[in-house]
């Protein structure tokens, strides 16, 4: 099999923390294989989900981010965990598309910032689908829209990744038809700038919105950056 072959799952609206389980499974998976100095007999998972309401915090984050306490946490219906990728404090919930890699880099290249940028250029490819000129800030991680509501820079994709032995864990949450109004709990990836926020493509576009359309182009744009070949699961 080839070593660039990719299985894509879709695991539907899930629990988070099922979801943190079953990706490092997969990912100590592949681990112990290297480890063990197996033949490779791959494959690597490319894993598309939703989550219930939550709040993730990266293990270079401020608990302070949170701007409310567990108490309202609950009342609102929002879970909150502290996680092992990089950066700061995200929300997830319904409407969002969460990607999930799970490769051994080492059949790819071996690149922390080619990897997250390579996971940037798949969405602001699938933005120019949208007609929407998506870039990068140099100052932070994902990406940024000019919004067309007032004209600020905000962020429409978060990205937080996690890496052991070279395999990958976590992935990046783009913003479809998010309700947005949980950010306001929180400093989101811990950037104060008043003048940066969060937006969706929803509020970006007045075209109609195709999630399955958005999930097919985020695998064709996947397969092109990562050079990699799928093999279909059923409910992919």
């Amino acid at each position: 099999m080839d070593k660039r072959s990719v299985i894509i799952e879709d695991w539907g609206r899930t629990d988070y923390q099922q979801a943190w389980d079953r990706q490092t499974e997969l990912q100590k998976a592949i681990i112990a294989k290297k480890i063990s100095k197996e033949a490779y007999s791959g494959p690597y998972h490319l894993v598309f989900c939703e989550h219930h309401k939550v709040f993730t915090l990266g293990r270079s984050g401020k608990e302070a981010n949170l701007l409310i306490n567990p108490e309202y946490l609950k009342t609102q219906g929002i879970d909150f965990y502290k996680i092992n990728r990089g950066g700061d404090i995200t929300y997830h919930g319904p409407g969002q598309i969460v990607l999930y890699p799970i490769l051994d880099m080492e059949s790819f290249f071996t690149d922390v910032h080619k990897y997250v940028r390579k996971l940037e250029e798949i969405i602001i490819r699938t933005l120019q689908t949208y007609n929407i000129d998506a870039y990068r800030n140099p100052a932070y991680t994902g990406v940024w829209v000019t919004s067309m509501q007032d004209r600020l820079p905000k962020k429409i994709c978060a990205i937080g990744v996690h890496m052991s032995r070279w395999v990958t864990l976590h992935g990046l949450a783009f913003n479809v038809t998010t309700d947005l109004q949980p950010f306001d709990y929180i400093v989101p990836c811990g950037i104060r700038d008043p003048d940066k926020g969060i937006t969706s493509l929803h509020l970006e576009t007045d075209q109609p919105i195709d999630m399955e359309h958005i999930r097919s182009m985020i695998k064709y744009y996947f397969a092109e950056e990562f050079d990699c070949q799928y093999i279909l699961t059923p409910h992919a």
